[in-house]
């Protein structure tokens, strides 16, 4: 059974009595995850085998979670007027009927519809990259990146999420560069349209535009063994970004600029 079918049975109101927010993420986690039909009052089970489904091994039920996430979120951006928040996220519309966006994601053509996400012409593999996108283009934008630099510990709510942005990025980055060349480095940020942007005693920095209105500021040390300092990456955010993602989101694009800078200096 698919959650279309499901959510044909809903009040298709979205009272939230089941716990979900939307009808439509309640019928996604039935069909996908193995949630209670008896969660919704209101659903018709006429002509249904109701008898429970057995629900996702303990070890898939994240990617069940995303998957549930990304079909509410799909939901969510539907009632927007992308003629309106098009120019705000960066991104331009390129169909007739004004009903596609296109911008870049790390140099990767994205195109979303009402319909669903592709990436560089296919679907995206991991369901985290469609919930980052439709995230970044339910903000509808904000203030423009002002390229005031700061730390994601200057964020609020960040003090947990330090340790993650260091462990998934900043160190995995600096275990990278500390055995390359900086020319081979750079020319790997360039491909992701970086821009070179120096930082008083760092080896480089550069600006690397992860989605158009979020900018990311990577600063590098290079390792000074006669000092004992070893390669240091840093990760800075315009000050302006939280107008753009939420806090888990702004971490994943970081985590994928270290997947993509990763695989073009493999």
């Amino acid at each position: 059974m698919n959650p279309f079918e499901i959510v044909r049975r809903t009040p298709k109101n979205n009272c939230g009595q089941c716990g979900y927010l939307t009808c439509l993420a309640f019928s996604v986690a039935v069909a996908k995850s193995g949630e209670t039909f008896d969660k919704c009052p209101y659903l018709d089970t006429s002509g249904l085998n109701v008898a429970q489904q057995q629900g996702p091994a303990l070890e898939e039920l994240p990617g069940h979670r995303d998957l549930a996430l990304r079909e509410h979120l799909k939901d969510k951006i539907s009632s927007l007027d992308f003629t309106l928040i098009a120019a705000p996220l960066g991104a331009t519309l390129c169909d007739g009927n004004n009903q596609t966006l296109s911008f870049s994601f790390l140099a990767q053509q994205v195109l979303l519809s009402r319909q669903g996400i592709l990436l560089d012409g296919c679907i995206p593999d991991d369901p985290r990259d469609q919930i980052l996108i439709y995230n970044y283009v339910y903000s509808q934008g904000g203030a423009k990146p002002a390229l005031d630099w700061i730390g994601l510990e200057t964020l609020p709510n960040s003090i947990s999420k330090v340790r993650t942005l260091a462990t998934y990025c900043e160190n995995r980055l600096a275990e990278i560069f500390v055995h390359l060349p900086v020319e081979t480095i750079m020319t790997a940020c360039h491909r992701l349209g970086g821009v070179a942007h120096p930082s008083p005693s760092a080896t480089f920095g550069c600006i690397i535009p992860v989605l158009p209105m979020i900018p990311q500021y990577l600063v590098y040390w290079a390792e000074e063994p006669e000092d004992g300092f070893p390669a240091k990456v840093k990760v800075m955010f315009d000050r302006q970004v939280l107008n753009f993602l939420d806090l888990e989101s702004l971490i994943f694009t970081a985590e994928r600029l270290a997947d993509r800078l990763a695989a073009l200096l493999a």
